[in-house]
Order: C-alpha cells, then sequence, then structure tokens
C-alpha cells in the first residue's frame, strides 16, 4: 500500500525553473550508496558558506569515527547573489573531491526568487535523486548557507529515523558572539523566549504525549535543520509553495498526515544571530522587532500557562474522541459539550468535523482556524508578560515532575 502511494505521488510539478535546475545535474548522477541528500539554499553567503561546507565535509558517526562521504551528497542552490557565494562554493568543491556537492548558480525571475521556492526547486530535487535510488526511507536534510552543522549532524539524523521518525527537526542555537553583540532587550526576549517553549515543550510532552517525539525534546523545526524521510516528503505533498515560512507550512504538511515528527536534542546546528535577515520575517527580523520594542519600552507578551495547559489536555481529549469515531463508537452529547467548550468551538460544528473523515492532524487543524475565527480563544485567554508565564510555567512543572 505505500509503495502505490509512494508511486501516485512521485511526479510533482516540473516548472520550466525545475527542469534547468534539474538538468544542470544531469552529469551528476546521485551516489549508489547514499543515504542522505543535503540541500543548502544560498544567496549571499560569503562571508559564512566556507565554515558551512566545512562542517559537512568533517562529518562523523555517533561513535566519534569519520562519516563515509559515500553516504550523502549535498545540493547548492546559489541564486541571485551580488557576491562571490557561488564561487566559494565551487572552489571548495574543487579542493575537496571526495564530498559529493553539486552546485547551481542561477539568477530567477523576480516572481520565483524567494526562498520557499529555491528551498521547495532543492528538496524536490533531493526526492527525485533519492527515489532513482529506491531510497523510500532515504533523508532529504536542509540547512542555510549561514548555519553550521554540528560534527555528528548527518550521523544523528540518520539514527532518529532508524528509531522510526519519518521527519526530524534539529536544535537550532544562535552563534555565542554574534548574540552577545545583540540589544539587550533584544538578546534578553531571545532567551526567555527559548526557556518559554523549552517549558512548553515539556508540558506537552505530559498532558498530550508523542511516543516518537518524548522528553526530552525541543520545539524547533525549521529550515536551517529539517530532514525528512523521502517517502514522507512524498505523501506530504512536497515543500508548500509559500513565499516564506514555506519550513512551518511543511511542518503543518507533515502533522496533517500525521508524520512520526521527532524533535531531536541530538541533531544540533548553529546559525547567525544577525538583525538584518533576507525575508521580512524569521529569526533575523524577530531579533529586531524586539530590539523595537526595547526602544519603546514595550512588554514582550506571550500565550499564558493556563492557556497552554487547557489547549494540551483538550486536545489530548480530542485526540481520544476522535480515535473512537474511527473505531465505531457513537458520539454522545455528554461527551462532545463540555469538549467543545473547553476549545471554544460550538458543539454541532465539533460532532460535525468529527465525523468526517480525516486525519487527527487536519481535525485539529480546522479547530484552531475555527478557534481563531469565533475569537473565542483569545478573549477567554489573553497574553500575558513572558516572565509571568515563565514563572507560571515552572510552577505546575513542578507539580507534574513529583506527580
Amino acid at each position: 500500500m505505500e509503495s502505490k502511494r509512494l508511486q501516485e505521488v512521485v511526479d510533482f510539478p516540473a516548472t520550466q525553473l525545475y527542469k534547468d535546475f534539474s538538468q544542470a545535474l544531469v552529469q551528476t548522477p546521485p551516489l549508489q550508496h547514499c543515504e542522505a541528500c543535503v540541500i543548502i539554499p544560498v544567496r549571499d553567503e560569503a562571508q559564512t558558506l566556507a565554515v558551512t561546507l566545512a562542517a559537512l565535509m568533517h562529518q562523523v558517526d555517533l561513535k566519534g569515527q569519520p562519516l563515509d562521504p559515500k553516504r550523502y551528497e549535498i545540493i547548492l542552490l546559489a541564486n541571485n547573489c551580488s557576491d562571490n557565494s557561488a564561487a566559494i562554493a565551487k572552489e571548495f568543491a574543487q579542493q575537496h573531491p571526495e564530498l559529493a556537492l553539486h552546485v547551481v548558480e542561477k539568477t530567477l525571475p523576480p516572481e520565483e526568487a524567494y526562498i520557499g521556492r529555491v528551498r521547495q526547486i532543492l528538496m524536490d530535487e533531493a526526492y527525485r535523486r533519492l527515489y532513482s535510488l529506491g531510497r523510500r526511507r532515504g533523508i532529504i536534510a536542509s540547512t542555510d548557507g549561514d548555519s553550521q552543522v554540528s560534527s555528528t549532524w548527518i550521523a544523528a539524523t540518520l539514527y532518529e529515523i532508524a528509531c522510526g521518525a519519518d521527519a526530524v527537526g534539529g536544535r537550532i542555537l544562535t552563534d555565542g558572539a554574534e548574540r552577545s553583540n545583540l540589544d539587550s532587550y533584544a538578546r534578553a526576549c531571545y532567551l526567555r523566549d527559548v526557556g518559554h517553549r523549552y517549558l512548553i515543550a515539556e508540558l506537552e510532552t505530559y498532558l498530550d504525549p508523542d511516543p516518537y517525539d518524548g522528553f526530552p525534546r525541543h520545539f524547533q523545526h525549521y529550515g536551517a535543520s529539517l530532514a525528512v524521510t523521502a517517502e514522507m516528503y512524498a505523501l506530504a505533498g512536497g515543500l508548500p509553495p509559500v513565499r516564506t515560512l514555506e519550513d512551518v507550512a511543511f511542518y503543518r504538511a507533515l502533522v496533517r498526515v500525521n508524520a512520526r515528527f521527532r524533535h531531536s536534542p541530538l541533531v544540533k546546528v548553529v546559525t547567525s544571530a544577525r538583525q538584518t535577515g533576507r525575508v521580512n520575517i524569521g529569526l533575523a527580523y524577530q531579533l529586531s522587532e524586539w530590539a523595537k520594542m526595547g526602544q519603546r519600552q514595550q512588554s514582550y507578551l506571550v500565550e499564558s500557562a493556563a492557556a497552554i495547559e487547557t489547549r494540551f489536555t483538550a486536545r489530548r481529549q480530542l485526540r481520544v474522541m476522535w480515535w473512537c469515531v474511527l473505531n465505531g463508537y457513537q458520539l454522545t452529547h455528554t461527551r462532545v459539550v463540555p469538549l467543545a467548550d473547553m476549545l471554544g468551538v460550538s458543539p454541532q460544528w465539533l460532532v460535525q468535523k468529527l465525523i468526517q473523515p480525516c486525519t487527527f492532524g487536519q481535525l485539529f487543524e480546522q479547530v484552531e482556524q475555527r478557534q481563531h475565527e469565533e475569537e473565542i480563544w483569545l478573549k477567554r485567554w489573553p497574553n500575558v508578560e513572558i516572565r509571568q508565564a515563565i514563572q507560571d510555567l515552572r510552577l505546575r512543572l513542578e507539580n507534574l515532575r513529583r506527580g
């Protein structure tokens, strides 16, 4: 059944741009023993690119032994660069012929020169190359030209996939020197934000645990360290065609098809903490916004601990109810009404969605959209200052850890 479904979705739309890119790689067939295809979208990364590539060249296994370079290859697309990024990558490939590094330089038309499209082209090509080898569980691994993967990045990703994961998000750390140069308020907001999200991730493992994503775990699933098997990439429909936050959109696509996603603390990347980014969203943009908030003496507000706990509890109960309906159990008024009230949606709407065939990921996404439309959730749970949210989460977790 899985083979049939994979065959049905193997052919992603082949635009002329993709055909031109793929044609540039015709003379470089995929390695016969390739287990992972690493993709790197690059635009004006001359200052960091050599370090990025060196980190990928010096990969070791989980025992510290050099990783066979024939187990992975790298596809780099330098698009619309105004610096010498492409030349740096090509020179690196010439100096290290043992590394399967394929460099393509392209000037994309304005309507396609955005990170979401570039990453999509690269991941589609990685999928095609792995599929041509019959590597259904081969890994499409994404990083960025301003990021430095850890020495065990590939091996740790392969390990998580071997343990049953369909996709892996790596822990993305910021460069310490660059972080120390940040505006003091931006730096404080960043550190509090990381702590807040870590506490949420731990709370989730108590209230709505995922057997494939147990604690310890983190909260990130972004392009600087994101990996997926070839078969799951296809089943999720590939990378969504969005201009920005394509990594978040892809994570949501994976959740919709109930992919086994692992937020692995073993997989690590260090990325830039610059405040000037390539797009008007993302980490660089957020750091800049935090700096502006500090200048305005504006508090950093986040979702309250009570709201987060309620969401996880309600999601767990909804999952049980969805499973019961899937197995032929009849819904009762006494069970639906309290859950609908907790979720902030009408019982009639919830019943209608529960009886429609869908994955749980699709169901909960619809619930969240409904919450946003009716605005009941935000009115019931107003945001709070982040330091208060952290304090409340810590108190709740102390009780759960003892429990």
